[in-house]
């Protein structure tokens, strides 16, 4: 285990120093002059010149890049200059309701695709094998926009039976006060049950839409393992010793079958956090991403660059967990490192 650790610790960093080198390019070569967008249409010469040597844009690229490494390491996220606010305290404000969102929908996606997946391979009907696979054809063809809109007018226009786009809370509630800024976490650390129902009453239309399209793919390849291990040689063992279908599923062939499908989530995970813009523009939802489509409007590279390393290295942390997980599960994992 600790080789398995140690090795994808380094493949993590290698990673990171990629996403880092995207963030620093990509923002770069985007048309547009940075100081001249930060200061309008109608700033002088000289302004933009004096904003360009502020913000370090005079100095060669190498140099900056090394700047940029630097200061996030150490935490110095710099300033935005569209909002005339410290990166940390932007990001700090928005991003645990991006990552609240993308874990309630990683939730909803992965229970749903592992009890449709076990429901189709345990029934073994035509019902119980068409209706999952519809489903995902669903999740899976659908604008999550569109989906978004729909369950609103549903759901809050037609129904009343969920809360319209208005952010995280209802008007007038007061945040829980807590330390992780997820509210349904603080509201249980501080007794505030009735904070906590609202809080989870606000997130399901929001979590369900952005749940839709990794429920289709990890369905698709549960059920599609599930399929490949139930005419296995030791499934076969299994059942000529008298155990039950359910048994030799959930006991045989579920471990065995559930290890492409971890190291899956860690990927999907991390691109919920980067890909829940659309997702939190229709609900409102005051998450980092319209902070960051703003960053990258108005090329503001210091909440463009932090927002993609944050990302990166919650995308990394989540898979190097999973291949833990995933070596706890199969002890043929541990090995060598994990062989993909």
């Amino acid at each position: 285990m600790p080789k398995l650790i140690a090795s994808r610790l380094l493949t993590s960093i290698l990673a990171l120093l990629g996403a880092a080198a995207f963030a620093f390019i990509a923002i770069r070569v985007a048309p547009g002059d940075a100081a001249r967008l930060t200061l309008g249409a109608f700033a002088t010469d000289e302004a933009i010149a004096s904003l360009r040597v502020e913000m370090g844009l005079d100095r060669p690229l190498p140099v900056q890049f090394w700047i940029y490494l630097q200061d996030f390491v150490t935490g110095d996220w710099g300033r935005s200059y569209s909002l005339g606010q410290p990166v940390s305290q932007l990001l700090a404000s928005r991003f645990p309701a991006t990552l609240e969102l993308g874990l309630y929908a990683f939730a909803m996606a992965f229970s749903a695709a592992l009890a449709m997946a076990l429901w189709g391979a345990h029934r073994q009907t035509p019902f119980s094998e068409r209706l999952p696979q519809r489903l995902a054809l669903f999740a899976l063809g659908v604008p999550q926009f569109w989906f978004g809109l729909v369950s609103l007018m549903i759901g809050f226009e037609l129904l009343g039976l969920f809360p319209g786009p208005v952010g995280r809370l209802p008007p007038g509630m007061d945040a829980p006060g807590g330390p992780t800024g997820l509210f349904t976490i603080d509201a249980l650390l501080v007794g505030e049950i009735g904070t906590f129902a609202a809080a989870f009453h606000h997130l399901i239309l929001p979590a369900a839409t952005l749940a839709l399209l990794p429920f289709g793919f990890l369905y698709r390849l549960l059920r599609a393992n599930l399929a490949d291990m139930s005419d296995a040689s030791f499934a076969l063992v299994a059942r000529a010793h008298g155990q039950s279908r359910l048994r030799v599923l959930l006991k045989t062939l579920l471990p065995n079958a559930i290890i492409p499908t971890l190291t899956a989530s860690g990927l999907i995970f991390g691109q919920l956090l980067a890909g829940s813009v659309l997702v939190e523009r229709v609900f409102n939802w005051p998450g980092a991403g319209a902070l960051v489509t703003q960053g990258v409007l108005t090329q503001d590279y210091s909440v463009v660059q932090t927002f993609i390393l944050l990302s990166a290295a919650v995308y990394i942390v989540t898979n190097l967990l999973v291949d833990i997980v995933a070596a706890l599960i199969d002890p043929r994992l541990r090995s060598g490192g994990l062989q993909r």
